[in-house]
């Protein structure tokens, strides 16, 4: 299902993907630059909300392109088998630390100032500064008409937020006609941000396809940002996410969906992580 709300276009249609690229070469090694942690071979973020809103910002500012990962113990451990999917995460603008062992790692390493940067929550912070900003909005992913209603709820809780369009795809691979809808419904919408839920890895996997081809400044892989803002599945309580619980919660609400990716790997994450301080392999 898609949804088309219409806006005049702006500049971002119009630059070319070398102008982008040539702009972010001369940006890169300054405004656009941060700092990086290993966890496993999987190139993290060293970095805190604040400096992941306002990367994002001077991306879209600069002319720029490039997608966001969020990325937590899960997305490391698919990593661990699949070199193609670590290769995604590690070309990513941004490789948030979604999840609090990302930055305790971040920290053992010497980034005392790294924190988590929560999918959900960055989509807010990106909510709030957008208002001011005047950037527009595209929600790709969820069930049937999660997206729409994603859409409403923001707004509603931010007057002025500029949701530009939405689009619910099928649980498969996009066929040709649909991916060419999709191409022209963003075309003609003309978003700065386009808001992908659809879980790790498949999230990952369609940004890295599609970038270029919805020629947009930025996608942001945010999970289960779309059920938690639209009020199908409950976040953790604060004290939850701080001590790197949440895995738990989720698991008490979707048992037989969640149980072997943190029964299995949450355990795994902790022994391999363990040899890597260590200097064993942990392949």
């Amino acid at each position: 299902m898609k949804q088309l709300f219409q806006e005049s276009p702006v500049s971002f249609a119009s630059i070319s993907n070398a102008a982008r690229e040539e702009h972010l070469a001369i940006l890169s090694g300054s405004t656009l630059q941060h700092d990086h942690t290993d966890v496993l071979g999987v190139s993290v973020s060293a970095i805190d909300m604040e400096q992941a809103v306002r990367l994002t910002d001077r991306l879209i500012s600069s002319g720029g392109s490039g997608y966001i990962c969020v990325t937590g113990v899960h997305g490391v451990m698919e990593a661990q088998s699949d070199p193609d999917f670590r290769a995604i995460l590690n070309r990513a603008f941004i490789n948030t630390p979604d999840g609090m062992p990302m930055s305790w790692v971040g920290r053992l390493q010497g980034f005392s100032k790294m924190r988590r940067v929560y999918g959900p929550d960055f989509m807010i912070e990106m909510c709030r500064l957008s208002v001011e900003r005047g950037y527009r909005h595209f929600f790709y992913g969820g069930n049937e008409g999660v997206a729409e209603l994603l859409g409403e709820r923001l707004t509603e809780r931010f007057p002025g937020l500029r949701v530009v369009g939405t689009y619910t795809p099928p649980f498969r691979t996009l066929n040709a006609q649909e991916e060419a809808d999709l191409i022209e419904l963003v075309r003609d919408s003309n978003p700065h941000i386009i808001w992908v839920g659809l879980s790790t890895p498949k999230q990952e996997r369609f940004m890295a396809r599609y970038l270029n081809r919805l020629n947009v400044p930025i996608m942001v892989g945010v999970g289960a940002a779309f059920d938690i803002h639209t009020g199908r599945i409950q976040d953790a309580p604060g004290w939850m996410k701080r001590s790197g619980m949440q895995w738990f919660h989720r698991l008490l609400q979707e048992p037989k969906r969640l149980s072997r990716r943190y029964l299995i790997n949450n355990p795994k994450f902790v022994f391999k992580i363990v040899l890597q301080f260590l200097g064993l392999k942990y392949s």
